[in-house]
């Protein structure tokens, strides 16, 4: 007996998807992931604010980069949406108005949750390194983590995990010091 061609999904897939989900292509197939919980939006948004100043606008820091919430990434046929990514302005000096980005991201921040860490770890992780994006940062804010990785040789090599309290530099951010209290300072578990 015959099994049925499985149909592979496309960006007309994402845009039917409920607005309460989060969706994404990979290797052809839909996945759907509600929106984030609270510790995980204020952790992502948390970071947004403290990188933005120095990075965005350069204040306080060298300035030199484009760094949005939830971008979504067409890269090769996968539909990615990190929480955070981030261009330096030498790969992407303006944005458009394309409801997406084609040009691959040179960090990307990824806040796990319990529903979304395998996920994040094994299917989009491989992708942006395919991709050559050069920095990943995991924060998982209920344990209260940061684990940053860089892209060597098609490779992803921890270079530093931290945690709680900690104040670091961290790249490719290392400009400033982050105290990563910040990220989780209003969450209660």
């Amino acid at each position: 007996m015959n099994e049925p061609v499985r149909r592979l999904a496309t960006y007309a897939d994402v845009l039917a998807a409920p607005e309460h989900e989060v969706a994404e292509v990979i290797a052809g197939e839909l996945s759907l992931h509600p929106r984030p919980a609270k510790p995980h939006a204020a952790a992502a948004s948390a970071l947004g604010e403290e990188l933005g100043p120095p990075f965005k606008r350069g204040k306080g820091g060298p300035g030199g980069w484009i760094i949005l919430d939830e971008p979504e990434l067409h890269l090769r046929g996968d539909v990615l949406v990190p929480d955070l990514a981030g261009w330096r302005r030498a790969t992407i000096d303006h944005l458009d108005d394309a409801a997406y980005f084609e040009m691959r991201p040179d960090w990307i921040c990824e806040v796990l949750s319990p529903s979304t860490e395998k996920f994040d770890r094994t299917r989009k992780l491989p992708i942006y390194a395919r991709e050559g994006v050069s920095h990943a940062w995991l924060v998982n804010p209920l344990l209260r983590t940061l684990e940053v990785l860089r892209l060597t040789n098609g490779n992803w090599t921890n270079v530093g995990t931290y945690e709680d309290e900690q104040e670091i530099r961290a790249e490719p951010f290392e400009a400033i010091v982050l105290a990563l209290g910040v990220l989780w300072a209003d969450v209660r578990l």
